[in-house]
C-alpha cells in the first residue's frame, strides 16, 4: 500500500536530507519553493503524513503565516533559535534540534544526537536514520524545551562569542573560558526571560560542552553571527534586560574593535 506524501517546505542543504531519508522510507515528497502556490497544493494534499518547514529562521514566521488550515496540525520544525512560544498557535507540532551539519558538496556531519518531540518524532527518527543520522526521541514537553534551550545556547554562545575570539568552538573553551562562561551566562538568562522559565546554568553549559567536544574544530562565527547578537538584544530590550557582555560585544562591533 502507498504510504502518505510529505510536503517540504523550503529544499535547501537541510530540508534536502529529510526530504531524501523520507523518500527512502518511501513516502513521496512534495517540495514547496519559494514560488509554488502553497494553497493550490494544500487543495491537492489536505491529508499530507507531515508538513515539514525547513526554510530558515528568519522566514520561520512568514511561512507560518500562510500555513493552509488543513497542514496546521502536521507540522515538524528544524530552525535555530527555536522557543515554543514560536509555534503555540498550531496544534500537534513536531519539533527537533538539529545537531548535524550539512554542507553543499558534503555528507551529514553528526555532533551529538538530535533530539526530536512530538506525534511525528518517529517518522523523523526513522527517515534520518535511514542515512544513518542519529536522534533520540524525547516524550516530555519540559524536556524538549531543555533540548532546545540546549541548542540556542550553543549557537549563540558560540556565534557572539566567535565575534570577538574567532576560532573553533574548542578554542573558544580552552583559550576563553571565563568570556565564554559570561555569555553563556548572559544567553541563558535571555532563554529564561524569553521562556518564562528557571534553568540550571552548570547544567545547560555541560551539555553545551559535549556539543564543543563532538566536533571542536567547528567554527564559532558564521554569517549569520551579527544578526544573531542583534536579535539577541533586541529581545533583551523588549525584556528589560542588561546583558554587559553581550552589549560590549555589539559596542565593539559597532566601533569596528575586534580583539
Amino acid at each position: 500500500m502507498a504510504k502518505k506524501p510529505v510536503v517540504v517546505i523550503g529544499l535547501g542543504e537541510m530540508g534536502s536530507v529529510f526530504a531524501r531519508g523520507l523518500l527512502r522510507l518511501g513516502h513521496p515528497v512534495y517540495p514547496v519553493n519559494r514560488d509554488a502556490n502553497i494553497k493550490k497544493l494544500a487543495k491537492q494534499l489536505p491529508n499530507p503524513k507531515l508538513v515539514l518547514i525547513a526554510v530558515a529562521e528568519n522566514d520561520l514566521p512568514r511561512v507560518l503565516e500562510t500555513i493552509p488550515k488543513p497542514w496546521r496540525n502536521r507540522l515538524a520544525l528544524l530552525q535555530n533559535e527555536l522557543l515554543p512560544d514560536d509555534y503555540k498557535a498550531f496544534d500537534d507540532v513536531t519539533v527537533i534540534s538539529v545537531w548535524f551539519e550539512k554542507k553543499k558538496g558534503q555528507d551529514s556531519k553528526i555532533i551529538i544526537p538530535s533530539p526530536v518531540y512530538g506525534p511525528r518524532a518517529q517518522l523523523l527518527t526513522d527517515a534520518l536514520a535511514t542515512l544513518n543520522i542519529t536522534t533520540k526521541v524525547i516524550e516530555r514537553s519540559h524536556d524538549m524545551l531543555n533540548e532546545l534551550v540546549v541548542k540556542n545556547l550553543y549557537i549563540l554562545t558560540s556565534n557572539i562569542a566567535g565575534l570577538r575570539t574567532g576560532g573553533t568552538v574548542g578554542e573558544l573553551w580552552s583559550d576563553h573560558q571565563i568570556f565564554a562562561q559570561q555569555v553563556a551566562n548572559e544567553v541563558i538568562k535571555l532563554q529564561e526571560g524569553l521562556t518564562g522559565s528557571r534553568f540550571n546554568n552548570h547544567t545547560l553549559i555541560n551539555t553545551m560542552l559535549d556539543a564543543f567536544n563532538g566536533d571542536p574544530v567547528h567554527q564559532c562565527m558564521g554569517r549569520s553571527a551579527p544578526t544573531r547578537l542583534a536579535r539577541a538584544l533586541e529581545h533583551a530590550d523588549r525584556l528589560g534586560l542588561e546583558l554587559p557582555t553581550l552589549r560590549a560585544i555589539a559596542a565593539d562591533q559597532a566601533a569596528g574593535i575586534h580583539t
